[in-house]
């Protein structure tokens, strides 16, 4: 028996409450408020080129919604499995839902069958894979081939060859970084389009290797130093992957957000008195990723513990504004004051914690500090329904949306609990600038 069989068995024999559901509509509504809060930006307006939605097959609407989700870094975080299934999941389920004009339940259902795949294979990488690979990009396409399946309804011999051939179009490297470069948001797209495609060749009998993940020269083998194979399958009674999912708060690489929070707090307490010298301790994937003194661009800021501490000490927040030119020119001096290190008891407890710790001297030799154990966001420190709600309006408005418009979006998404087909979304019109429209929502 191989692991994407037993995962297909795992994931179909798995209950679905209406807790369940309405938990995966909230990520579906967090999702689609980052993809659409990111029309204006200039990758939203390259991936339209190629990939317009109006006039896009299936697969490529996937790829198209998935490059846009991913684009603000706002969108969800499975800590354990360090990927953003959200923004690969739900717009590979969302392009086949709406083709096919399929119900809100099916839809989610689906939802909750892909993040569960992409998380627990995730789970399994190792920690080495992620200083080379993204695991978003390489686990993503067996979470959004295990969405689509269950939405055409594949047999489990069909959907383990979909698992197959998902695994085998797996990629995505953070070289990227080095540049500031535009591909993570090709990441997203492509394995949200691999997942679409993998699964419906496996539709028309296309076959997929079994063993993809433990063969000899499987997905293991080729891309993870220490793979652990049995979290695949353990603790098939826990509560959904989805439910233990984190929402971001703040639009920039989650490994920075623990210190973030802290370093809001503290700003509070320094009361604009001068900063003399920060020391930040992290885990060692924070500091593989994050460890960046002189960001040159917008991106690269956001990948940049020393600038979102600095101006999160300097602020009081963090927002999109925080990242631009101004921003990034008044935090130089701010910036070189901040020294990032590994801190032995917040490395031990990644990545089931994502923590950090603070310390602050200020001029007059005042010292301060604040720890986070968990970020704000996380399961065990959670943000609350109307806060992910108001987050979404915001992204909504800021996206091209009047406020009478996010609204009825926002409660169109929500109500997909009530089996509301997911084609009255109507996300994307051809109105010249795919800005989000609403049509009335007809009943199942």
């Amino acid at each position: 028996m191989s692991l994407t069989r037993d995962l297909t068995r795992l994931i179909r024999e798995k209950p679905v409450t209406d807790s369940d559901l309405k938990w995966a509509s909230l990520f579906v509504l967090d999702t689609l408020g980052c993809a659409l809060g990111a029309l204006p930006t200039a990758p939203a307006r390259m991936l339209k080129a190629v990939a317009p939605p109006e006039r896009a097959d299936t697969a490529r609407k996937a790829f198209y919604l998935g490059g846009l989700s991913h684009i603000l870094e706002m969108d969800d975080l499975h800590r354990d499995s360090v990927t953003h299934p959200g923004s690969v999941v739900i717009p590979a389920a969302w392009a086949v839902a709406h083709d096919q004009d399929l119900g809100g339940e099916a839809f989610l259902k689906a939802v909750l069958a892909g993040y569960e795949a992409c998380c627990r294979i995730g789970n399994s990488v190792g920690k080495k894979h992620y200083r080379v690979w993204h695991n978003t990009s390489t686990c993503g396409p067996f979470g959004s081939a295990m969405a689509v399946a269950e939405l055409i309804g594949l047999d489990d011999d069909k959907t383990v060859w979909a698992l197959g051939n998902a695994g085998t179009q797996s990629s995505g490297l953070w070289e990227f970084l080095a540049e500031g470069a535009m591909s993570k948001h090709l990441h997203t797209a492509r394995a949200a389009e691999s997942g679409v495609l993998a699964s419906f060749l496996a539709r028309e009998g296309f076959t997929g290797a079994e063993n993809i993940l433990e063969g000899d020269k499987g997905f293991y083998a080729g891309l993870c130093p220490d793979p652990i194979p049995e979290a695949v399958t353990a603790g098939s009674e826990r509560p959904w992957q989805l439910i233990n999912t984190s929402i971001k708060p703040w639009p920039c690489c989650r490994h920075t957000h623990p210190a973030i929070d802290g370093a809001i707090a503290l700003h509070h307490e320094i009361a604009g008195e001068p900063i003399a010298r920060v020391l930040v301790g992290a885990y060692r994937a924070a500091l593989d990723v994050c460890d960046r003194p002189s960001p040159e661009d917008p991106y690269s800021a956001k990948f940049s513990l020393q600038h979102t501490v600095a101006i999160a000490l300097a602020d009081g927040r963090v927002d999109q504004a925080s990242f631009d030119s101004d921003a990034r020119q008044r935090m130089v001096g701010e910036r070189q004051k901040v020294d990032v290190d590994l801190a032995p008891g917040i490395e031990a407890a990644y990545p089931e914690s994502w923590g950090a710790e603070i310390q602050v001297e200020t001029v007059s030799g005042r010292r301060l500090s604040a720890s986070r154990h968990d970020a704000k966001g996380d399961p065990d420190n959670p943000v609350t329904a109307a806060e992910l709600t108001e987050k979404a309006h915001t992204q909504l408005v800021a996206g091209g949306c009047s406020g009478a418009r996010a609204d009825a979006l926002i409660s169109a998404i929500l109500g997909l609990t009530d089996n509301r087909p997911v084609r009255a979304l109507n996300l994307f019109e051809d109105t010249g600038d795919a800005r989000p429209q609403v049509r009335a929502a007809r009943s199942a």
